[in-house]
């Protein structure tokens, strides 16, 4: 038994900020941590952001991040027990290979569909255990839909539901026409999102729908947004519930008039990478901005015993929060609080291969210490 859990972070973004100083607070036990960066001058200017934002003594050691390991590289890798993966998602089964042949836990944040596949096949035969799609979509909305459907089945006495909706928006406090959004997170991850095909279930069989097709306005906490379809958001719930859910769908939140002006940009490219071009084009005029919130919005429906139509909801507006001595955005919380308690729960069950988010414990994942702190509890 190791006196200390000892936990490789790959990359130095925003997003490893967050995990290495929730690690850093919540732990329950001593850390280790080694953060890695293609640029070692980035993972060390991060290594000593946690440690000065932190209010615990932990030991974190940064190193250069290379896809063929240097002996440096390697030595951290063997030591390591978790490889928390926060690296763009093209680079996802990379990472997922190193994790298995120096047989690390894996648990990763990206959307992408392809590399998500990729990597369920690199850890079939592994002899640790990697828990994919693990941020906030996926992630955590996966997580608390499943858990709603259970808990809708067990109120009204059924097994199917007729819908199962999950929603979420990565916002900033205020929104300028004409495009009405300001960058939170990756200008990469939004362009993508946008033009991939999302994965729905209608009518029980799992399908494909074109990103942007079924918008639709919604009032959450008295508030109007625009919800529509994206990609990688669905996480593997249309595979894992299409025949008890008729129709389920995952949809990103907007403030009105954003999609609009998505698709105006849309029709005046010329090339065949629209997501490049989609990319460059709001780069080129929608600011990234400090300030943020997260929207997250999860229902279910469908007829009870007596044939009764029926709905739960649930809805839930996080600001950005103080975790040690810094003040973090909400998508750096709400995104790193899914990832940590996945590390945590690796290091204390015996696991191996792919762990998608249908197979987590509801119950055990919405109540963890890191996601209760940051998302609240979950009573039923």
């Amino acid at each position: 038994m190791k006196e200390a859990n000892h936990i490789v972070i790959a990359g130095a973004g925003g997003i490893a900020e967050a995990v290495g100083l929730l690690l850093a607070e919540w732990s329950e036990k001593r850390l280790v941590l080694y953060l890695g960066n293609r640029t070692f001058s980035k993972a060390k200017l991060v290594a000593e952001w946690i440690k000065t934002n932190s209010t615990k003594d932990v030991q974190i050691e940064p190193f250069t991040l290379l896809t063929e390991p240097d002996q440096r590289m390697k030595e951290i890798l063997d030591k390591g027990q978790v490889l928390l993966d926060c690296l763009p998602g093209s680079l996802a089964p990379k990472m997922a290979l190193l994790a298995k042949n120096h047989q690390l836990h894996y648990v990763n944040l990206t959307e992408y569909v392809q590399e998500t596949e990729q990597i369920k096949e690199i850890a079939k035969d592994a002899s640790t255990a990697f828990v994919l799609q693990s941020g906030l979509a996926p992630g955590y909305i996966n997580v608390l839909a499943h858990h709603l459907y259970k808990s809708f089945c067990e109120e009204f006495k059924v097994e199917k539901a007729i819908h199962l909706e999950m929603k979420v928006g990565a916002l900033t406090e205020h929104a300028m026409a004409p495009y009405f959004y300001g960058f939170t997170w990756s200008p990469v991850g939004v362009a993508t999102e946008y033009i991939k095909d999302a994965i729905v279930v209608r009518n029980h069989e799992v399908v494909n729908r074109p990103s942007l097709s079924e918008r639709k306005r919604i009032l959450i906490h008295g508030l109007l947004y625009e919800e529509d379809l994206t990609s990688g958001g669905a996480a593997d719930l249309p595979e894992a519930l299409k025949d008890k859910v008729e129709n389920i769908d995952y949809k990103t939140l907007r403030f009105p008039g954003h999609y609009q002006w998505v698709e105006e940009q849309l029709k005046t490219f010329k090339s065949n990478d629209k997501i490049a071009d989609l990319q460059k084009k709001m780069e080129s005029v929608i600011p990234h901005l400090e300030e943020d919130q997260v929207v997250v919005f999860a229902a279910v429906q469908g007829n009870d015993e007596k044939g009764v139509l029926r709905r739960k909801e649930f809805a839930k507006i996080i600001k950005p929060q103080k975790v040690g001595k810094a003040k973090l955005r909400a998508i750096q919380t709400t995104t790193a609080a899914p990832m940590v308690e996945s590390a945590m729960w690796l290091l204390k069950e015996n696991k191996r291969g792919p762990i998608l988010q249908s197979e987590l414990d509801t119950q055990q994942f919405l109540n963890g210490n890191c996601i209760a702190k940051i998302y609240g509890k979950i009573e039923n």
